[in-house]
C-alpha cells in the first residue's frame, strides 16, 4: 500500500500499555510484534524482475489444468450480498472479509436482529468448517468481523454476517462487547459523513518473544474443530469523501480485555505492518494522488 510514518503502538502487546514509547514496546519481551517495512520496500514501489525471472513464474493455464487434472486442493472466496471473505480452511477462520458501505447501507428498514441466528455457512465443505459446538464452553464469543449493524438494510444481508466463515473467537467483555464495538461504531460514523468507505477486516497470528529470546507465533484453538484464536484483529477503512479524495485509517487490536474508554488512536498502525504479518496488499490499485491522509496525517 503506501508507506506509513506511523510506528506500531505499545497496546498491541499482552498488556495494555498506553503512551509507551516505541522503543519500549520494541524491547520488552512480553510485547507482540508487528513486521516492521522500510520505505525502499514498501508496496508503493514494483518489485523489479528480470524477463528470466517473470518466465519462470508465469504458467500456461493449459499446463495448469493438466498438472490439476484430478482436483485442485481449492481455496474459498466467498461472495455473500453485502461483502465479501476469503476463508482459511485451515484455522477455520476468514483471512479477511471486505465491505463496501455507503450512507444509505446503514438507514434501518424492516430488519430484526432477533431473527438472525449463528449458523454453519452450507458452502464450506463440512470438513473444514466451524461450529456452534465449537464455541459452547470456550470462553469465547462468536466475533463479528463484517458487522452485523453495517448490513441491516435487508434481512438477507443482516442474516448472512452470522454465518460462522465471517465470525472469529473473540474475548467478549472489554473486547467484542467493548472496545472492538467502538470501533465499529467509529467506521459506521464516518461512513455517515462520506461517499464511500471500503473496509476490510481479518484476524492476525502475531509472534512474541518468548524467555529463550526467540520470536514464536503461539494461539489457543477451540472445539473439536480446533478453531484458532487469534491473537489480534484487524481493521483497515479506506473513506472516500464528497470531493472524491480518500482517507486511510488501519488498526491492530489485541485479542483481549481492555477498558472501554482506551482511545482508538492507541491502535493505529502503519498498513505496511498489516500487510505484510496478514500477507495481503490493500488498496494497492488506488492512485496515489488521490489518497490525502493516513491515519490522521496529511501527506
Amino acid at each position: 500500500m503506501f508507506h506509513n510514518k506511523i510506528l506500531p503502538i505499545a497496546s498491541l502487546g499482552v498488556g495494555v500499555v498506553i503512551g509507551a514509547t516505541y522503543r519500549e514496546w520494541l524491547h520488552s519481551s512480553s510485547k507482540l510484534y508487528l513486521p516492521t517495512v522500510s520505505a525502499a520496500a514498501s508496496s508503493t514501489s514494483t518489485p523489479s524482475l528480470t524477463d528470466t525471472a517473470v518466465a519462470l513464474t508465469l504458467s500456461p493455464s493449459k499446463r495448469s489444468a493438466e498438472i490439476m487434472k484430478y482436483g485442485h486442493p481449492g481455496s474459498d472466496i466467498k461472495s455473500y450480498e453485502n461483502f465479501v471473505l476469503s476463508y482459511d480452511r485451515r484455522n477455520r477462520n476468514a483471512n479477511w472479509v471486505f465491505e463496501h458501505l455507503t450512507p444509505d447501507l446503514l438507514h434501518i428498514k424492516d430488519t430484526d436482529r432477533n431473527k438472525s441466528t449463528f449458523l454453519e455457512d452450507p458452502s464450506i465443505h463440512y470438513f473444514f468448517r466451524s461450529t456452534n459446538d465449537d464455541y459452547k464452553g470456550s470462553g469465547y464469543d462468536r466475533g463479528h468481523l463484517a458487522a452485523a449493524r453495517n448490513h441491516r438494510h435487508s434481512q438477507r444481508a443482516l442474516d448472512q454476517t452470522f454465518f460462522l466463515t465471517n465470525v472469529a473467537p473473540q474475548v467478549g467483555s472489554g473486547f467484542n462487547r467493548g472496545i472492538w464495538n467502538n470501533l465499529e461504531k467509529y467506521v459506521r460514523a464516518k461512513v455517515r459523513k462520506n461517499r464511500n468507505v471500503y473496509v476490510c477486516t481479518g484476524p492476525l497470528y502475531l509472534p512474541r518473544k518468548e524467555s529463550d529470546g526467540k520470536l514464536y507465533v503461539k494461539y489457543e484453538v477451540i472445539g473439536r474443530n480446533h478453531v484458532a484464536v487469534p491473537t489480534h484483529f484487524f481493521k483497515v477503512a479506506l473513506i472516500e469523501d464528497i470531493n472524491g479524495d480518500f482517507e486511510l485509517l488501519s488498526f491492530v487490536l489485541p485479542n483481549q480485555a481492555m477498558p472501554d474508554n482506551t482511545p482508538l488512536k492507541n491502535f493505529m498502525v502503519p498498513v505496511d505492518s498489516i500487510e505484510k504479518a496478514a500477507g495481503l496488499l490493500l488498496f494497492n490499485s488506488l492512485p496515489k494522488a488521490k489518497l490525502k491522509s493516513i491515519n490522521g496525517n496529511k501527506i
